[in-house]
């Protein structure tokens, strides 16, 4: 498949454009000229970026995965429902984040008070975390959100549950951007399959 992708030289690009071309795709910096002829494109660029990103695709027309977070998603939903084009994004490619926020829902049963503290690279714009949120989204109890950004970071995340005499921690580490590939991929695989507008969260397409 013939992909645009924005974002070309970032961290997360720079680790999923060989993954990519390994998995057989042909890659087209969207930042270096236009579109014509992607089937598809993907956004790991700035949050101010993907409402502009995601028209330059709308026009060509090609369907978007976009693993930026913090931008408008409800003014990138309406775009595209009115294009008819599907757009995809999840707050974190990684399967076992999505494992770990499913854990943390199923712990608030049993322990309705916790918190979230969320940890990444210092050159990350948005605080808290898009995983944080929908972790914090999916638990139904409003945590506090904590988050740090240091140097050395890449994207980890723990819930804290605290009960009488007891405290239960569900943590995720991404040690690696790699952990994002076989996401993307599937996303990548799966897009024209869903129904036009942004559907949100890797959980859709397990």
């Amino acid at each position: 498949m013939r992909l645009a992708f924005f974002g070309v030289h970032g961290k997360v690009g720079t680790v999923l454009v060989p993954s990519l071309e390994s998995a057989g795709h042909e890659i087209v910096d969207a930042a270096g000229g236009g579109l014509e002829g992607c089937a598809a494109a993907v956004d790991f660029t700035r949050p101010d970026a993907v409402a502009e990103n995601v028209e330059r695709c709308l026009a060509v027309p090609a369907p978007v995965v976009i693993g930026t977070t913090g931008f408008d998603t409800n003014t990138v939903d309406a775009r595209a429902r009115e294009a008819g084009i599907a757009c995809f994004h999840a707050p974190n490619f990684s399967q076992g984040a999505v494992l770990m926020m499913r854990f943390a829902e199923a712990a608030t049963k049993a322990f309705p008070r916790a918190e979230i503290v969320e940890l990444h690279d210092e050159g990350k714009r948005d605080a808290p975390s898009g995983t944080a949120k929908a972790t914090a989204a999916r638990m139904g109890t409003d945590p506090a959100i904590h988050s740090i950004r240091l140097p050395g970071l890449v994207a980890h995340q723990e819930v804290i549950f605290g009960g009488p005499g007891e405290t239960l921690t569900i943590r995720h580490d991404t040690t690696s951007r790699e952990a994002f590939v076989p996401g993307v991929l599937l996303a990548l695989e799966r897009i024209r399959d869903l129904p036009p507008g942004l559907t949100v969260g890797l959980e859709a397409l397990l």
